[in-house]
């Protein structure tokens, strides 16, 4: 039984197209570069991948650690427990998108931890339960501008963090309501007069 031409062409073509590719380049089939191929790479590449990989070490150098993330989040949400009591809903909105982009930031710099004993803390696991509740919560809290419920909610996510920082053996971090702004500058009185 023979194939048809233009069928036995397609399925030559096809086949030669395939075999050229995994002779051609090995990544689209193996998800890694063998060292033969990066070989029978012309310079001009070699010179491109070794830029790339020295660009990506000199990256990984200038990424800010967790704990300036994290710096950044008790920057905002400290902010954002004096514009709630200062009933600036507006600013409190900021604050609060601000504290959750950067605690997403922090996740992003470091989503696995290991605990003293070795095993492995899933971040993102613990900041999607935290986005699921205390920082919903707050949110909520903040869009029906209710002061009571938001200062349930803000004691709530404090609770969540330190639950956090007990699971990555670092119980010493322990959040508080604080007793006054990160910032000096911002006013906090949505009712200000600009310029003072």
């Amino acid at each position: 039984m023979s194939l048809p031409r233009s069928r036995f062409a397609v399925i030559t073509f096809l086949c030669g197209v395939t075999i050229g590719a995994m002779g051609f380049s090995p990544i689209l089939f193996s998800g890694n570069r063998s060292s033969l191929a990066l070989a029978q790479q012309p310079e001009s590449q070699k010179l491109d991948l070794a830029s790339l990989q020295a660009e990506v070490e000199r990256l990984k150098q200038v990424v800010p650690d967790q704990s300036h993330a994290m710096q950044d989040v008790d920057y905002h949400v400290t902010n954002l427990w004096f514009a709630a009591g200062q009933s600036n809903w507006p600013l409190a909105q900021f604050y609060f998108n601000e504290t959750r982009s950067h605690l997403r930031w922090a996740v992003r710099i470091i989503p696995v931890r290991k605990d003293n004993a070795g095993r492995e803390i899933k971040l993102q696991d613990i900041l999607q339960a935290m986005e699921n509740t205390p920082l919903k919560q707050l949110e909520e809290a903040i869009t029906a501008k209710d002061h009571e419920k938001f200062v349930a909610a803000y004691q709530f996510t404090l609770t969540t963090c330190y639950s956090c920082h007990k699971a990555a053996d670092k119980p010493y971090l322990r959040p508080r309501i604080p007793d006054h702004p990160a910032s000096a500058m911002m006013n906090f009185d949505p009712n200000a007069a600009w310029p003072q």
